[in-house]
């Protein structure tokens, strides 16, 4: 893509494929020489023509992956470290092990409890995106907590505006003072 046609693309990072020509090279590379200034000008013309008329060759629609609950995130890299450290150890285990090294045995009793740790990290995160998603409404089943406690957030909130509506209720009706009527 050359200056031109970077200056003419799309701003909001779309990719674009233009229907421009490149002119008629020289045998030693550079341009070919064109005739008169008239011809100069009607080919620019025609060129700017052209390249104000591209297609865009694709263009990127986002994917609609939400963003992971925090709580959820936070454990599955709780769980990626933890997994990423007992890859580590079972590494230093086997090497050690092939060098009979004294640092294989504790290498490989540390490593069979990493992999308990590890495997506690992974059914954390199911258990946690699982309790996330049931408190927050996400899973629509009869069985869904999210549901009732929806209810009681609605019934609240109207209680609160029925409060609200009924105390300036009031405060219309009586609470000005030095009037003798409504209007």
């Amino acid at each position: 893509m050359g200056t031109a046609q970077r200056h003419l693309a799309p701003e909001d990072g779309t990719a674009a494929r233009s229907t421009v020509r490149p002119g008629p090279e020289a045998p030693d590379g550079g341009r070919a020489p064109r005739g008169g200034d008239e011809e100069l000008s009607g080919a620019r013309a025609a060129r700017t023509q052209q390249q104000a008329q591209y297609r865009p060759l694709w263009v990127e629609q986002p994917a609609k992956r939400y963003r992971m609950p925090d709580p959820v995130r936070t454990s599955a890299v709780r769980a990626l470290i933890i997994i990423a450290v007992t890859l580590i150890q079972a590494m230093v285990a086997f090497f050690c092990t092939m060098a009979e090294s004294w640092l294989a045995f504790p290498m490989v009793i540390s490593s069979v409890a990493s992999t308990v740790v590890a495997t506690w990290g992974a059914v954390d995160v199911l258990v946690t995106r699982q309790v996330w998603n049931q408190r927050n409404g996400v899973v629509s089943e009869p069985s869904s907590t999210a549901r009732s406690l929806r209810r009681e957030r609605r019934a609240a909130r109207r209680q609160q505006r029925a409060a609200e509506r009924e105390q300036e209720r009031i405060r219309r009706r009586g609470g000005s003072t030095g009037r003798l009527s409504h209007p």
